[in-house]
């Protein structure tokens, strides 16, 4: 099982942070997903555009001081986040040169992965460095509708008819994207999906899950990784306690 500290462990420390990093090794994840944004301003040189920078959006990175994606790679290469690999969870198009370079520059390329909702990036990534691992992440979305509950009803519906379906988008579009891995929201997974996963030899990544009982449900759906806020959770999964 892969191990997935989101944010680093957004609810031991704030997400996208060093902090929140640190904390993650220390509950024993083995990859780091962090948040990759920037302003829409990809169409200028690039002396002119802002840094890319470790936020979920600009309301986070305004409510905050965020790490510049650099600062953030280096942190990557000390103790003690030298011992994990991370994942680029990549939130726009458009820049791909420039992140692929930073890792590229750090030697980061094998110790990482990228994760987007973008087909744009996801092919403009393999076109820069097919040895980059590439994930596509499902479903498209720019708002948590979680958080609304007037939209509850209608969502709940929506999720059932997208798990039925997902299947036979994945067998369709997993061997086009030739990605590493997918990364599913929860409530989407299904054995039906996991199998197909598993024949195209890829990952199946569920997120975001904070629940022991729910991660447990999962694994046995037949996931081959998980991600979680507190990542201490995962200690009470392992049947193995030298694993």
């Amino acid at each position: 099982m892969r191990r997935v500290g989101h944010k680093g462990a957004d609810l031991i420390a704030p997400g996208n942070t060093l902090e929140s990093f640190r904390a993650a090794v220390e509950a024993g994840v083995d990859t780091i997903e962090f948040d990759v944004v920037w302003l829409a301003d990809a169409h200028l040189p690039p002396a002119q555009r802002h840094p890319l920078i470790v936020a979920h959006d600009w309301e986070d990175a305004n409510s905050r001081t965020p790490l510049k994606l650099t600062e953030a790679l280096d942190a990557f290469l000390e103790p003690p986040l030298d011992r994990v690999e991370i994942d680029l969870d990549v939130k726009l198009p458009g820049r791909e040169e420039e992140f692929v370079e930073a890792l590229r520059e750090r030697d980061l390329i094998d110790r990482a992965m990228i994760s987007t909702m973008e087909m744009h990036t996801l092919k403009r990534v393999l076109e820069l460095e097919p040895k980059l691992r590439r994930g596509w992440t499902f479903p498209k979305t720019s708002r948590d509708w979680t958080r609304r509950p007037w939209a509850k009803p209608a969502l709940r519906a929506a999720l059932y008819a997208m798990r039925l379906q997902l299947p036979g988008l994945a067998a369709e579009k997993l061997p086009q994207f030739d990605v590493f891995a997918m990364w599913v929201y929860h409530p989407l997974v299904s054995p039906r999906l996991a199998g197909i996963c598993r024949r195209c030899g890829v990952e199946l990544i569920a997120w975001t899950v904070d629940d022991e009982p729910r991660m447990r449900k999962l694994l046995d759906l037949g996931v081959t990784g998980l991600v979680s806020n507190d990542p201490r959770l995962f200690q009470r999964l392992d049947p193995d306690p030298d694993g």
